[in-house]
């Protein structure tokens, strides 16, 4: 089974500017994903599909093959499936059919080849479409997130039947996390978005679960790689 990893990075972020190729713990934040992908046994070729010359050329020093992405799917509001599709047309014409496709976006830096791995198997061995990675959250719909009413007062997200006193009554509810993506090129090619399809998941615990939008995640990933040196 052939595997190819991709890498989504386009130049423009409003949240962190420059957060794609910004040094966390000594390395460009592209670089964690990269290595991580070249370090999984399952995958074969690892792509980082960009708008911008700078991320192409430290994903060219890293390893990666570069995929100059259009314009118009490097926007901010460009679906990140339609760059998804690109890449797997792209690989398709440059390299040839493949069997799995894996998405590890450059925002999760502290993923784990287990992490990788464990996707690509959990998706083929319970035959779903994709398999996403989660990591328990924070807050419940059962138990402590709210919304207002028309009235104008407060009630839970999802009332459960009967009272919910402790945190622990409550269903057990995750939040889905960027640290990895794990389908096939066909379904990518033949769907429109993850739940489409059968979805089934990993769980990744939360010293890995870390998705860099702005300064604080950042900061939060660089302690935790501090702390594990």
């Amino acid at each position: 089974m052939k595997n190819f990893a991709f890498v989504f990075a386009r130049g423009g972020s409003k949240g962190l500017p420059g957060k794609n190729i910004k040094p966390l713990a000594g390395k460009p934040l592209l670089q964690y994903s990269i290595d991580t992908a070249l370090a999984a046994p399952s995958i074969d070729k690892v792509f980082v599909s960009t708008d911008d010359v700078q991320i192409a050329g430290i994903a060219r020093a890293c390893g990666a093959i570069v995929i100059d992405r259009p314009a118009d799917l490097a926007s901010d509001t460009s679906p990140e499936w339609l760059s998804w599709r690109h890449g797997v047309e792209w690989a398709r014409e440059h390299y040839g059919d493949f069997d799995g496709f894996v998405s590890l976006p450059a925002t999760s830096p502290l993923r784990s080849v287990q992490d990788v791995e464990g996707a690509i198997t959990q998706c083929k061995n319970v035959a779903a479409d994709i398999c996403i990675s989660v990591t328990p959250a924070s807050r419940s719909p059962y138990f402590n997130m709210i919304k207002l009413t028309s009235d104008g007062f407060v009630e839970l997200v999802n009332k459960p039947e009967g009272e919910v006193i402790r945190r622990q009554d409550a269903p057990a509810v995750f939040d889905i996390t960027t640290v990895v993506y794990a389908t096939t090129p066909s379904f990518v090619i033949n769907h429109y978005g993850i739940f489409s399809g059968k979805v089934t998941s990993i769980e990744v615990p939360k010293e890995r679960a870390v998705d860099i939008d702005d300064i604080y995640d950042f900061k939060l990933a660089e302690t935790i790689l501090q702390d594990l040196q």
